[in-house]
């Protein structure tokens, strides 16, 4: 029971954000990222928060934070679904916080890049953002949507070892809607019929089901349940 507390205590401080109207909703800097004043090695950083009203039960919405060497500000990427609806491009690329709260939910860092490692991931996140085969469709569910995107580079930047949560709703849409693919982590493989059915395995990311979107699984490298809605119960992907 007193492992499980720390979950319940997660559970309500973030269903507790919902009840927040979005519009006046913190976006203010969670204090995860480095100062860039101080850090002056490059940097590169994943985070998830929950998204916004009900569908933060579900899914997280996740970015991208990156700094170049000796830089004083981050440029973060993420795709944005309302700009597809106006017409305007779904990939959003801008000089931002890197990490603020998502409408009031607080990020969760998933990586952390310094020094050559994020010097080499930079100019490749840059790449496939502005080469994005998805910029002007936009689907939350089951994608592509942001974490769609998150994904795509996350599977094709060899110094991105990691992977999504499970309730990143959407990354199971592999590249450009391909039925077979590497996983996430690139130490696995993964079946995936457009986001929607399918399954992973992978040293990293264990044994994944994927059910209309929503994913079940088992971490053995890190002993930890991957369920909907809850995501990790057990040990952490990465501590940072």
């Amino acid at each position: 029971m007193k492992k499980l507390f720390p979950f319940f205590v997660g559970f309500f401080a973030f269903s507790n954000s919902f009840a927040q109207d979005w519009r006046t909703a913190t976006r203010d800097s969670a204090g995860i990222a480095p100062d860039p004043h101080s850090e002056k090695r490059a940097v590169v950083q994943v985070y998830a928060a929950r998204t916004v009203d009900w569908r933060g039960y579900f899914a997280v919405h996740s970015w991208i934070a990156t700094k170049e060497k000796d830089a004083n500000e981050y440029t973060t990427y993420h795709v944005i679904g309302w700009r597809v609806r106006r017409g305007q491009e779904s990939v959003v690329v801008q000089k931002d916080i890197p990490d603020r709260h998502w409408f009031g939910a607080r990020p969760e860092l998933l990586e952390d890049l310094r020094g050559e490692e994020a010097e080499k991931a930079i100019p490749q996140i840059a790449s496939l953002a502005a080469n994005y085969a998805y910029k002007n469709t936009y689907r939350a569910y089951p994608g592509p949507n942001s974490n769609t995107f998150i994904s795509h580079i996350i599977r094709n930047v060899p110094e991105l070892k990691m992977e999504l949560p499970p309730t990143a709703i959407g990354k199971d849409w592999i590249n450009q809607g391909d039925v077979v693919g590497w996983s996430e982590s690139k130490t696995g493989v993964q079946f995936s019929l457009l986001g929607l059915f399918g399954f992973t395995v992978g040293l990293n990311e264990g044994v994944e089901l994927n059910l209309l979107g929503l994913n079940f699984g088992i971490d053995f490298l890190r002993p930890a349940l991957k369920l909907p809605m809850v995501g990790r119960v057990g040990m952490k992907d990465k501590a940072f």
